[in-house]
């Protein structure tokens, strides 16, 4: 009894699955990039209107001085009125680029210990 020897591997089924798992990818990635599934949705008689979160600005002067919004307060105030600010609306921080990193640190510490997440960092671009 003589065995035989095989050279070559058979990749078609190979091939197969890499050509399925590439329009999984495809298709899913259109999503991803749109950002939504386009859906005709039904109508409805009742109108609830959704109410855009309000976010909160945080800027820091290169003098020192905190702002909420227009409304400048003291290092001390900040914790207190941020504690008023709901956590899932979103915060945004402004600091001026020749204010002192501490009054940027103070305010990420006051944000990390009361679990603050929803936050951007605003630049510009050049």
């Amino acid at each position: 009894m003589r065995r035989q020897k095989f050279d070559t591997i058979n990749v078609v089924p190979f091939i197969d699955i890499m050509l399925v798992l590439l329009v999984i990818v495809l298709t899913t990635a259109s999503f991803i990039q749109t950002g939504l599934i386009k859906l005709d949705l039904p109508t409805s008689s009742s109108k609830v209107e959704e109410k855009p979160k309000k976010e909160l600005k945080i800027s820091i002067k290169k003098s020192g001085e905190i702002f909420f919004d227009k409304e400048q307060i003291t290092k001390e105030e900040v914790e207190k009125r941020l504690l008023t600010h709901s956590k899932e609306s979103p915060i945004h921080l402004y600091s001026d680029k020749e204010a002192t990193f501490d009054n940027f640190v103070f305010i990420l510490d006051i944000l990390k210990k009361n679990e603050y997440e929803n936050l951007g960092i605003v630049t510009k671009n050049d």
